[in-house]
């Protein structure tokens, strides 16, 4: 059962220099955007802010922009605009496409960018009411000494659940970040280490402020394994780009989610040749990707299950680029 919301300050900001600088200047300060997913870990206690950062008034964070450098996308953008965005989706359909089956149309309408490339990690020891986390002893991740995953290790295992980061990454996406020290820029994948409880590499006042994708010549895809087949975070997911060597060959890139406390990059060293067995060579892709991963008992669905789920989704997603490209 949800809880009343705690007492919080609410700060406004209309510029990024003024988000980073109410960062520095609040205690205990935590970035709010559409708060989908804030929210409610606020009313199940898990998020305890003294103050939210609305970051719902700087204009420069919602746009969406493309030239001959690629795609810059703000981290205010709302779901529902970058699933809606016709002109990106022929060019990068893996990132519309996770963008649509994110939650529901209601989540999608006010949730944004930078909230889902951020997501918190989830897990069924954590994503409970305050007494049942209680009536646990609380866990690693929140007031406790003990992964409940995996007792006997030193490191939170809930795992991370967001849809865009994959479709991301086989783009090649690169992160800007603000902070107090300027502006940096890191590969979209450098943003996240594989720590349930502390999952992302940002510094304490810093801020995701734009994704930047560079052109692409690939197709892309994403989809993913969830119990419904809408709202549910996934069970496992999975972005698949196939670009084509002047050869003719097919050189696939791979990122999964809902496995691992992080987005999981999956090498595929060798490219489909026009000569190779294709069969043989998704057979062993969908073995990659299932070694590739390291699912953990952090959903009701068997780590097992969700470990052949997506070595079989990343092979069919593979397949099916291939056949477009035929």
């Amino acid at each position: 059962m949800s809880e009343a919301l705690p007492d919080f300050k609410l700060v406004r900001p209309e510029t990024v220099d003024q988000a980073v600088a109410a960062l520095g200047t609040h205690p205990n300060a935590q970035i709010c955007a559409g708060g989908t997913d804030l929210i409610v870990n606020m009313r199940h206690g898990l998020a305890t802010p003294e103050t939210l950062i609305d970051l719902g008034g700087i204009t420069d964070l919602k746009t969406i922009t493309q030239d001959k450098a690629g795609l810059k996308i703000g981290a205010g953008v709302t779901l529902r605009e970058l699933a809606e965005n016709k002109a990106i989706a022929g060019a990068y359909a893996a990132i519309v496409q996770a963008a649509n089956v994110v939650a529901g149309p209601s989540h999608r309408e006010v949730a944004t960018v930078g909230g889902n490339l951020c997501l918190d990690t989830r897990c069924q020891y954590y994503n409970q009411s305050h007494w049942w986390r209680k009536s646990n002893d609380f866990c690693l991740k929140y007031r406790g000494d003990t992964c409940h995953v995996a007792p006997n290790g030193d490191r939170c295992r809930a795992a991370f659940s967001g849809d865009l980061a994959p479709a991301l990454i086989v783009h090649g996406a690169k992160v800007e970040i603000a902070g107090p020290d300027g502006i940096r820029y890191c590969d979209l994948a450098d943003l996240y280490h594989e720590d349930g409880a502390n999952h992302l590499t940002l510094n304490k006042d810093e801020i995701v402020i734009f994704v930047h994708v560079p052109p692409t010549d690939a197709v892309s895809t994403y989809d993913k394994i969830r119990v419904r087949g809408a709202i549910d975070f996934p069970l496992s997911g999975c972005a698949v780009a196939c670009r084509t060597t002047p050869d003719g060959a097919r050189q696939f890139t791979l990122a999964t989610t809902g496995t691992n406390s992080r987005p999981v990059v999956v090498d595929i060293p060798d490219p489909l040749g026009t000569d190779d067995d294709a069969d043989s060579y998704f057979a062993a892709l969908e073995k990659l990707v299932q070694k590739g991963v390291s699912p953990q008992r952090t959903t009701t669905t068997a780590p097992h299950y969700r470990r052949l789920s997506v070595g079989a989704l990343a092979r069919r997603l593979a397949q099916n680029l291939t056949n477009t490209q035929a």
